[in-house]
């Protein structure tokens, strides 16, 4: 089952200094043996981010564990750390931080799991945790059906989530393989972010 364009892989520093929307490739799985995590392509087939988790429950589901339980860490083709998603401690209903690197201070973004049953299309909030440290987004659809979308204060959509089609002929990719587009106004780093805490979140 081919997952991305090509077999290409290189260790470029993500997709930064985009004039146009990246499109990428998720991946469920961890390149790593026996490891558990994500992989993402871009639209040459090159790798530009990964998650590698060492651990795994017996049915093979992701487990949200680095060096502590509720911790994960965004990485770029070659390893190196983009950004660290950790659950916030001792806070009401499902809430992460998301830090530059592997930081443990000064978190960037919160992202707070909707709980207002009246609107059903909403799945979370995210907000910057500093002043002047970015705008807010709202995330909609549903994350389950992977068809989902986030949307900066202004409603436009920064980034989506799709199924990914298979091809002619093709097997049918499930919800382990999907399409994130992102668009300029929006890091991709921090869209793959919002993407790993949604994961745990649904």
């Amino acid at each position: 089952m081919k997952v991305h364009p090509n077999g290409a892989v290189s260790c470029k520093g993500g997709v930064g200094g985009r004039q146009e929307a990246a499109v990428l490739t998720v991946w469920r799985k961890s390149l790593l043996f026996n490891c558990s995590g994500f992989t993402v392509f871009d639209a040459r087939g090159d790798l530009v981010f990964r998650v590698d988790n060492y651990g795994s429950d017996n049915k093979g589901e992701v487990l949200f564990i680095k060096k502590n339980e509720g911790e994960v860490l965004l990485m770029d083709a070659a390893g190196k750390p983009l950004l660290t998603i950790r659950r916030k401690k001792l806070s009401l209903g499902d809430h992460w931080l998301i830090y530059n690197g592997e930081e443990a201070v000064n978190p960037r973004f919160s992202v707070k799991k909707h709980v207002n049953l009246f609107h059903s299309k909403a799945l979370a909030h995210v907000a910057p945790c500093s002043d002047g440290g970015g705008e807010d987004y709202e995330v909609e659809g549903s994350y389950t059906q992977r068809s989902c979308a986030v949307y900066d204060e202004r409603r436009r959509p920064v980034a989506e989530v799709h199924r990914k089609e298979p091809t002619a002929g093709g097997v049918a990719f499930g919800n382990d393989v999907f399409r994130l587009v992102v668009q300029p106004e929006l890091d991709a780093s921090l869209a793959m972010a919002i993407v790993i805490v949604l994961d745990h979140m649904f």
